[in-house]
């Protein structure tokens, strides 16, 4: 699930759209990158097809166009892994909707009346470059541990929109 601020302590509404340390884990940016997923809701495995990956990849450079950038990306049957880089003024919440809604556009097409996504979503602050490679290999091989492909290499649907760097 994504942040929400601590209603217990102190003035929540000075810290409503980022957690107050950001500026100290990245004095440079200040712009964190986070590993996100996301999945369909009783993991129906609806994804892999490539109206699906071009709607992603819109969604992305739309997003783009907001001050975030997604970075690398894997698009599964039933969930979607990526890397997203949150512009100053961005929203890591609002920027995951988008994406999402983006996909069941694409979806209701054909599945007008399908459910389809659990709610809510991980995310995982990456703290260093040496995290955000690790973490994109264990992505990449995924569809190869699920049999899906020979090689992370033949997986059609995964890329990246943005090269993003820690």
């Amino acid at each position: 699930m994504h942040w929400k601020p601590n209603t217990s302590v102190g003035n929540p509404s000075k810290y409503r759209h980022r957690p107050p340390r950001l500026p100290v884990l990245f004095p440079k940016t200040g712009t964190p990158l986070h590993f996100v997923t996301f999945c369909t809701w009783d993991r129906q495995p609806i994804l892999a097809c490539d109206a699906v990956h071009q709607a992603f990849i819109l969604a992305a450079r739309k997003v783009q166009e907001a001050g975030n950038a997604v970075g690398r990306y894997v698009i599964m049957p039933d969930h979607v892994h990526f890397f997203l880089r949150i512009g100053p003024e961005g929203q890591l919440g609002l920027a995951v909707k988008y994406l999402r809604e983006s996909i069941t556009k694409t979806l209701r097409r054909t599945k007008p009346d399908l459910r389809l996504w659990h709610p809510g979503f991980f995310d995982h602050l990456m703290r260093s470059a040496e995290s955000y490679s690790d973490k994109w290999e264990y992505v990449r091989q995924n569809p190869v541990r699920k049999g899906l492909a020979e090689s992370a290499e033949e997986w059609p649907f995964q890329g990246e929109v943005v090269s993003l760097s820690m």
